[in-house]
């Protein structure tokens, strides 16, 4: 394999030409996104076109999306914690702490995983028949949802690394073997389906062994790596503080991901109840918005790396561009995608489903969704340059009232008394517009907080910010608390 040029793997984040370092690791992202994406479309249009239930077997797929992002975006949430942890300390060029913070998130992963695994196989019909799945398609959601969960403990180790190494801007590597993972999906997909007529199962089986596959590749390449990101087996413990200090930024970002999917849980619980050729509809909709904001996270994923890197070495004038930027490249990015898919949507749906109806469902939700997504986007890059200055609990409050809250709230009175699915998709939009007042306002509030407290504090301690390792340190040095530090409360 040709060998990646250092300049993309170890970035330093921290100086040079801003926008151009952003597209280059926001872009290698944002192509794993949509790849995953691509080869998910797969799995659904495999199973639409080339089933012999084929609406009812789509519907059965599509119908576990909410409930398994509730469970796996809770510990991809945890590994937000590693990315920021481990930016900083290379922003500081502490190589102990990155080292340490690297071995113990391998061991979460590890824990989270099997955990996972057990929990999502075990539970997978009570859960579905918690939903009102409808019954028709009850015992092939159960049957994919238990195969699904095999892989979830490659999938959390896979998420976890890449996190990992996207710390310090190396995103290409990832890209690489999910592409490759992705071929042999679909490759697996057109065997099982089509060849040997297992159905939903083939897709399951085909995604978990493209899972591990992923997950070989990139811990091979970590135990062959050098600098910062160097695995060793040997080295594989929990090390004291590390453990503390990735799961108080990512404990709250997984806390919130798991109440966007229960909101989310308690959407497609009440659509399952309009039959499974809207939840067939409604999914097909959410895959192609799906490339949307797998664009735009991509963009927010990088926010927290670069502001992690630069919170670790004090350039907080570099912190607010990194917000200014992002928010105009997600902007450019969703209005793209809209403009292709609010006109060309239907034709795009026909790839999956033959069916007029679950086709016309499809463009119904496109239609409310997609004018406004902008507004996400640039709430997540919001979220993504607090976190890297190190508050987490902060943006998760803000989202869980905004968001979550709004979303339950809206479900009980809003759609209940005008029980239309358009009333239910209206619940992402506007929480989405109430979400950005607030975050645009907190943001401005305690970045001007941080950056103030900095250059009050740097010539009374008689050193720069970058010469500390961490804002822990600073406040042990000044012994004046004039820096607040975030202790996952946000509290002085």
């Amino acid at each position: 394999m040709k060998k990646i040029s250092t300049k993309i793997i170890d970035m330093d984040m921290t100086k040079g030409p801003l926008l151009k370092n952003l597209i280059a690791v926001a872009l290698p992202l944002a192509l794993s996104g949509v790849l995953q994406l691509l080869f998910n479309a797969a799995d659904l249009m495999v199973i639409g076109q080339f089933s012999k239930t084929g609406t009812q077997s789509l519907a059965a797929v599509s119908s576990n999306t909410a409930l398994i992002n509730l469970f796996v975006n809770v510990a991809i949430g945890i590994s937000v914690g590693v990315n920021v942890i481990m930016a900083q300390a290379i922003g500081a060029a502490d190589e102990k702490r990155a080292v340490a913070t690297l071995h113990t998130s391998m061991c979460l992963s590890v824990v989270f995983g099997l955990a996972l695994g057990i929990i999502g196989t075990s539970m997978a019909k009570v859960f579905l028949i918690w939903m009102d799945t409808d019954p028709i398609i009850l015992d092939k959601a159960v049957l994919y949802l238990r195969l699904y969960f095999i892989g979830a403990p490659a999938n959390i180790i896979y998420n976890f690394g890449t996190a990992a190494l996207r710390a310090k801007g190396d995103t290409t590597r990832p890209l690489l073997y999910l592409f490759f993972a992705g071929i042999l999906n679909v490759c697996l997909n057109l065997i099982f389906v089509i060849v040997a007529s297992l159905d939903v199962a083939g897709v399951a089986i085909a995604t978990v062994v493209s899972q591990y596959v992923s997950c070989i590749l990139l811990i091979a390449t970590m135990l062959k790596e050098k600098g910062y990101c160097k695995l060793s087996v040997k080295k594989l413990k929990f090390y004291k503080g590390s453990t503390t200090a990735v799961l108080k930024v990512g404990l709250p970002s997984g806390i919130l991901s798991s109440f966007f999917s229960i909101a989310n849980v308690l959407i497609q619980t009440n659509l399952n109840g309009f039959g499974y050729a809207l939840v067939a509809g409604s999914s097909t909709s959410s895959n192609l918005e799906g490339f949307v904001y797998t664009s735009m996270n991509a963009v927010s994923n990088a926010s927290v790396s670069f502001a992690g890197q630069n919170y670790g070495a004090g350039k907080f004038d570099r912190i607010k561009k990194i917000a200014l930027e992002c928010s105009a490249m997600v902007i450019v990015i969703s209005l793209f995608f809209t403009a292709i898919l609010l006109s060309a949507g239907k034709y795009i749906a026909m790839l999956y489903v033959t069916d007029e109806v679950v086709i016309n469902y499809a463009v119904q939700r496109l239609k409310i969704i997609l004018p406004i997504y902008f507004v996400c986007g640039i709430v997540e890059i919001l979220v993504g340059c607090l976190r890297g200055m190190g508050y987490s609990l902060t943006p998760t409050l803000t989202s869980f009232f905004c968001v979550c809250i709004f979303r339950i709230i809206w479900i009980y009175t809003a759609c209940r008394a005008i029980h239309t699915p358009e009333m239910l998709y209206l619940s992402w939009p506007i929480s989405w517009v109430i979400n950005f007042v607030i975050d645009i306002i907190i943001f401005i509030f305690l970045f001007n907080k941080r950056k103030t407290a900095s250059q009050e504090y740097a010539p009374k301690a008689g050193k720069v910010v970058a010469e500390f390792s961490s804002y822990e340190e600073m406040k042990s040095f000044s012994k004046t608390n004039i820096l607040s530090v975030d202790k996952g409360n946000d509290k002085q």
